[in-house]
């Protein structure tokens, strides 16, 4: 099918898609739901040979990275392959890749080489830890990189050891932080007229996301330890068990604090020494917090949820991911969209979270089988139907079928 744009913002740009696994098809991901054409050149099934990087292609997680796109399954290996790759980045704005990073040197992808066919063209790459450096060649993966930017260290119970977030954050931290880069560099391109090689890692977006925690050493040399679930530094923030189960409670100020005591019947917390002051629950957050314990579990989870958000004080239910999709607050927001798979059916995914008024982002294609665009891009780069067919018999290209 010809390029249906799932929005008009990007409807004008054209991607080539060299991803895979995850933070590669993150950063693409943003830009196929903004409307971009994103062609997906990956391997003949023959070449690539069992199973493929990123998982079933029918699996959820797949699903959910690669809708939007189009699908060229071309052999970069081979001469005529790479031939066919220049000519489509002659024509195209962008080029995203997360190789290792000599394999675009050694497939004549790098910026450098193509400037000289597109001086327009951006080249967006991610890696593990950068394109140089003593760690350049190692492989990159999320919970490394977790653990080597800190986030393992300051995440988990105290005395728990190291714990990985249940997410793959830095994956998806890098992929976003990328297509960031590749926005500006659009922007740029419009006063210059010139592309330009953008770099990021996964190494780099985790130390990023450290945020105030690496501002904690950077600045006062405090290394930060696991606070569990208590805020380090807005306290009582934390866990608390009702009678039938778990919430949040967020006390940050003195004016909530106020109000917080007030509610839980205990106003002479906010006179008592040990309290009145954030220094002081600061300094006595474990008794404050096994009183505080007493009171909630006295209660049911949706007792306090509107006792305390009526009277402002932040505080919410702690969800499992089922629950979090039968919140009224998130069907009211239509966060679940429904997307028609030829091979699957009705499928649904979270839309994008950022709303534009005038240009919303939509889903208009679901993830393509391996090649199922290839004659259609071809054709719209100006072969004929004899070398199409010739690109087919030598391996080169293939389609679904």
């Amino acid at each position: 099918m010809p390029h249906k744009p799932a929005a008009s913002v990007l409807d004008h740009i054209t991607v080539l898609d060299l991803t895979r696994v995850r933070s590669g098809p993150t950063c693409v991901r943003q830009l196929a739901d903004w409307g971009a054409d994103v062609i997906k050149v990956e391997m003949p099934p023959a070449v690539e040979g069992g199973a493929a990087l990123g998982g079933s292609r029918h699996g959820s997680d797949f699903q959910n990275l690669h809708r939007n796109k189009r699908s060229l399954a071309l052999n970069l290996k081979e001469e005529a392959g790479k031939e066919v790759f220049r000519k489509l980045a002659a024509k195209a704005d962008v080029v995203v890749e997360n190789y290792r990073p000599d394999v675009k040197h050694r497939l004549g992808i790098d910026y450098d080489s193509l400037a000289e066919i597109n001086p327009r063209i951006i080249l967006a790459s991610i890696s593990g830890f950068v394109q140089d450096g003593p760690y350049a060649k190692r492989p990159g993966f999320d919970q490394i990189a977790q653990g080597m930017g800190g986030l393992m260290s300051i995440t988990g119970l105290p005395g728990q050891g190291p714990v990985r977030v249940g997410i793959p954050i830095a994956d998806l931290t890098a992929g976003l932080f990328a297509s960031q880069g590749i926005m500006l560099a659009l922007l740029e391109r419009e006063k210059s007229g010139r592309g330009q090689w953008l770099h990021t890692s996964l190494l780099e977006a985790q130390i990023f996301m450290l945020d105030f925690q690496s501002a904690r050493w950077l600045i006062d040399k405090d290394v930060p330890g696991q606070a569990g679930n208590n805020h380090p530094t807005s306290i009582p923030t934390g866990v608390f068990a009702t009678r039938d189960g778990h919430i949040n409670i967020a006390v940050a100020g003195q004016e909530i604090w106020g109000r917080f005591c007030r509610l839980v019947g205990h106003e002479e917390w906010m006179t008592d020494p040990e309290f009145e002051t954030a220094d002081g629950r600061s300094e006595n957050r474990d008794r404050l917090n096994g009183l505080i314990d007493d009171c909630i579990a006295e209660e049911t989870t949706a007792t306090w949820v509107a006792k305390f958000n009526g009277a402002g004080v932040p505080c919410g239910p702690i969800y499992d991911i089922g629950e979090v999709f039968g919140d009224e607050q998130v069907a009211h927001l239509g966060i679940v969209q429904p997307l028609e798979s030829p091979a699957l059916g009705t499928q649904h995914f979270a839309r994008q979270p950022v709303s534009l008024s005038r240009t919303p982002s939509s889903f208009a294609a679901s993830s393509p089988e391996v090649g199922a665009q290839t004659g259609e891009v071809l054709e719209e780069l100006g072969y004929s139907a004899d070398e199409i067919a010739e690109l087919h018999k030598s391996g080169v290209v293939a389609s679904e079928d």
